[in-house]
């Protein structure tokens, strides 16, 4: 049988030293892997949570240790990470068997010397009552404390202030919640709600949007019989308002044109009553495949899912009585899901405002006059979101403001929203409404 802590310093140190995306790497690796069901669930919880607390967890080595985290080999590195990642934050492990672990994972290396500097490393932290470094300057003592690098919590603060980068912040940290949108195509909500339970998954239903749900105690969502005969997909709470402010009518054309792996055209679809139209569109063919997979189980007739370059008009896609854009963007709302964006080089997301810019620009030109078009992303950056909107609307006269009505923290009449998690524990979200009006 596999040894569980080993496979994950094995896997963490493949992922940082090839900047693999963790969830497929992740994935992959749980796949092929000998591990029991226990086993798995415990190294992707260590594996998900060294890689968001990183700069927690270096934070003390370099307080511990005579050698800093930069200056130790990989494994070695990986192997303290994981060590003082289950001391600090997982309670199921005792300290005792932390520490045993790891030095004995450590002597299985190429110097079984560096078991005990590993012991004299952990003990000196147990002994010190295992403390998180305080830092004296603000905006250092908030990036030890949550993970997260100075340049963003710096940024965050400038655009929306101390109060609110603190609940992003703490949010950051959170385990996220499991959301789906409920397929009442196939039967009634409260039916659905039975055969999910009958299956062992906790279900609660949510307000913020129509037949959303929350799903607890569940492992391997694919798996559900319930899952697999279409009676949901996954969707967070955000992206599930997105859909319902662009809110599509049956019999209507609507354009998704950066759709996969399909979400929001699903649910878009399940609004539309599977009547009309929805044209799903993505870069790439394998991930239009995603679309057709998802749409099929789902049991969605209505979505035509095509190859097609955002960034480029194409007159083979018909006029649409609605337009969502959800561009490619930096993904600051969704690094409790994906802990490796918030450790990007800040320099990575420069171009991003000139590709949504023109996917916006190309996009708008499908839009039939009288139609709406929903400009949206799963980032919390002003630069990728009020700033593009205004730049739009500076040299689009043909559109004007939307309204968006009937949703809680969006006051009535608003065109945009920033969502941020702390409203409905959800991933941030920026949704902006707008009218072609000639």
């Amino acid at each position: 049988m596999q040894n569980a802590r080993k496979f994950t310093r094995d896997l963490l140190t493949a992922f940082f030293e090839n900047s693999s995306y963790s969830n497929i790497l992740l994935d992959n690796a749980l796949d092929k892997s000998e591990l029991s069901a226990q086993d798995k669930k415990f190294a992707a919880n260590l594996f998900y949570g060294v890689i968001e607390r990183k700069i927690t967890l270096d934070a003390v080595i370099n307080k511990y240790s005579k050698r800093s985290a930069e200056k130790l080999s990989n494994d070695v590195l990986q192997t303290l990470r994981m060590a003082v990642y289950q001391i600090l934050f997982m309670d199921s492990v005792p300290d005792r068997a932390a520490v045993f672990e790891s030095v004995k994972l450590a002597k299985r290396g190429k110097n079984p010397a560096i078991g005990g500097y590993v012991n004299g490393v952990l003990r000196a932290f147990l002994r010190d009552g295992k403390k998180i470094p305080e830092l004296e300057d603000k905006v250092s003592n908030l990036s030890v404390k949550y993970s997260c690098p100075e340049w963003l919590i710096e940024k965050w603060i400038g655009e929306y202030g101390e109060d609110m980068t603190l609940e992003m912040l703490k949010s950051s940290v959170d385990a996220p919640p499991v959301i789906a949108r409920l397929n009442v195509m196939k039967m009634p909500a409260d039916e659905i709600i039975n055969e999910i339970t009958e299956s062992g998954v906790e279900v609660k239903l949510r307000s913020e949007a129509e037949n959303c749900a929350q799903l607890f105690n569940v492992r391997d969502i694919s798996r559900l019989s319930v899952y697999k005969k279409g009676m949901f997909h996954i969707q967070d709470i955000s992206s599930q308002i997105c859909c319902e402010i662009l809110d599509p009518k049956p019999d209507e054309i609507v354009l998704d044109v950066c759709s996969a792996p399909g979400g929001k055209a699903f649910t878009i679809a399940e609004i539309m009553d599977n009547q009309g139209k929805v044209i799903a569109c993505d870069l790439y063919e394998q991930r239009v495949k995603l679309i057709k997979d998802g749409a099929k189980r789902l049991g969605i007739d209505i979505i035509e899912a095509k190859v097609n370059d955002a960034t480029a008009f194409s007159d083979k896609i018909e006029m649409a009585d609605r337009v969502l854009c959800d561009v490619p963007c930096s993904g600051l709302g969704v690094i409790r899901r994906k802990p490796e964006i918030k450790y990007k080089d800040p320099k990575d997301f420069d171009d991003l405002k000139d590709i949504q810019r023109k996917i916006l620009d190309v996009s708008s030109g499908y839009l039939k006059k009288g139609g709406v078009l929903v400009y949206s992303t799963c980032t919390l950056s002003r630069a990728e979101n009020d700033e593009v909107i205004d730049w739009f609307l500076e040299n689009h006269s043909e559109f004007e403001k939307g309204s968006i009505n009937g949703f809680p923290y969006i006051k009535d009449g608003d065109y945009k929203i920033t969502i941020t998690p702390n409203m409905f524990n959800s991933d941030g979200f920026f949704i902006a409404k707008l009218i072609k009006k000639r």
